[in-house]
């Protein structure tokens, strides 16, 4: 579907010649498939394929960044159905959500969320009309009839979203049964994986003594030992990539990487099972435990991300109503110079060791991402990530990070989203900015026509699929 709602030269530069150059770029490379290596999609979705209920449900519940726009403006996470941590009661009334949403679909003005919901209303469901308060109950309806339908379930969606891979992202306690039943019904090389082992690696994180028991349990370790603890996590990676993993993820709120002595490690360890640990205490566990994984990725290939930056559930009332990820995580201050030295100076220049960086802080991109990229053979440099998936955040990271750290340092575009049917509007963005840069660099000169061509191909789809080893 298409709508004349949506302008062809969207996010193209005002003028001619350059915009001329970036159509031209974009044009050859907007239909490629989708790579979709990082991101938090259900897969359950993929495993059951069942139509998705409404358009609330879908669209408005699950995604922090509209919700957290609206909060801003005195809307109750209530009365927008977010689910709350004791399950006290939220408005179930849909259709009132959906008219709450539309009445505030102004606020999101000039916003990312605007784009990819515009792109999601009028190119997935090819709506020819804006959406407005007075709109509102057509557009819920046509959404839900059309979600009812076949052609609405999820993996009839990969295809038409010509989504090649898409990797969802699941804690080390997850057993993985939904991805078991994609595996047996034959989506395997669709839909996999990531191990994310924050659950068990953050002393910080609620429920953390608890979670190291189901660990040992899930992994058959003894994980009293600081030498089971690891065997544990290498059990575990060992059945994620039975799973179709290729990466794993790390969520720390600092960069910060240790590389302590055996002994020092275990009295660290022995300390974090006591509960005791001190702030500095646990921040130096999960430096050890990074490094670990960096040797461990060593041994059996999984790529590694780290995403760090964020305080997370930074406004306290709304983490003990709602739990995690509900709008409330603010980018920090990040240093990864010295933060990253022990991890660099025990793997940083095996050739078997893939290390690809995230960053919320853009204050680093060229005076410390660009030149540790640019140097190191392990290093690699993430897309704009979360704040800065955008358009102009993107814009930032080209212009600050390519001169010192080149584009083949570089990933390509993780979406990065449980917003699954924006999937498609965050990869056009990517595509159409990076053409607008490409252009901007034939104009001066810098690179040719034949060379933007070849890297908009890249930037698009190659350079993601050998980053994370997806052949």
């Amino acid at each position: 579907m298409s709508s004349s709602l949506l302008h062809p030269d969207r996010l193209f530069p005002a003028n001619s010649q350059l915009r001329t150059v970036a159509r031209e770029l974009y044009q050859n490379i907007k239909d490629l498939p989708i790579v979709s290596p990082h991101g938090h999609t259900d897969p359950s979705w993929f495993a059951n394929n069942q139509c998705f209920d409404n358009a609330a449900d879908l669209l408005i519940k699950p995604d922090h960044y509209v919700f957290r726009m609206l909060y801003s403006q005195g809307v109750a996470l209530q009365d927008l159905g977010v689910p709350t941590a004791d399950g006290s009661p939220t408005s179930t009334d849909n259709r009132a959500i959906w008219r709450l949403f539309a009445k505030n679909y102004h606020l999101f003005a000039a916003t990312p969320s605007r784009m990819w919901i515009d792109h999601v209303l009028y190119q997935v469901f090819g709506f020819n009309e804006r959406f407005t308060e007075a709109s509102a109950d057509k557009f819920y309806d046509e959404i839900n009839r059309q979600l009812a339908s076949d052609e609405f379930r999820p993996r009839a969606l990969l295809d038409r979203f010509n989504i090649e891979l898409i990797a969802t992202t699941e804690g080390a306690l997850d057993t993985l049964e939904h991805h078991a039943k994609i595996r047996a019904d034959g989506w395997g090389h669709r839909v996999v994986t990531a191990y994310r082992p924050d659950n068990v690696v953050d002393p910080e994180f609620e429920g953390f003594l608890d979670n190291l028991k189901i660990f040992g349990e899930l992994s058959g370790c003894d994980i009293s030992t600081w030498e089971g603890y690891l065997n544990a996590h290498r059990n575990r990676r060992a059945f994620f990539k039975s799973m179709g993993a290729t990466s794993t993820d790390h969520g720390h709120a600092k960069a910060t990487t240790s590389n302590l002595s055996l002994e020092d490690a275990r009295a660290l360890y022995q300390v974090v099972l006591s509960g005791k640990t001190t702030a500095a205490q646990a921040d130096a566990f999960r430096g050890q435990v990074l490094t670990e994984m960096a040797g461990m990725s060593v041994e059996d290939g999984l790529v590694m991300q780290l995403h760090p930056g964020s305080f997370r559930n930074h406004n306290r009332a709304v983490f003990e109503a709602f739990g995690r990820d509900k709008g409330a995580d603010i980018p920090e201050q990040t240093e990864y110079v010295r933060a990253l030295k022990p991890l660099l100076d025990k793997y940083g220049n095996n050739p078997n060791f893939t290390l690809i960086l995230f960053t919320l802080d853009e204050t680093v991109y060229s005076r410390e991402l660009a030149p540790l990229a640019g140097h190191y053979p392990c290093l690699r440099l993430g897309p704009p990530w979360w704040f800065h998936d955008s358009p102009e955040g993107m814009r930032r990271f080209r212009q600050q990070a390519t001169e010192t750290a080149g584009l083949y340092n570089t990933v390509g575009f993780n979406d990065d989203t449980r917003a699954f049917l924006s999937i498609p509007a965050r990869h056009d963005v990517a595509r159409r900015m990076d053409c607008v840069s490409l252009a901007e660099w034939v104009a001066d000169h810098r690179i040719t026509m034949d060379e933007a061509h070849e890297l908009a191909h890249e930037l698009t789809y190659g350079l993601v699929k050998r980053a994370y080893k997806l052949g």
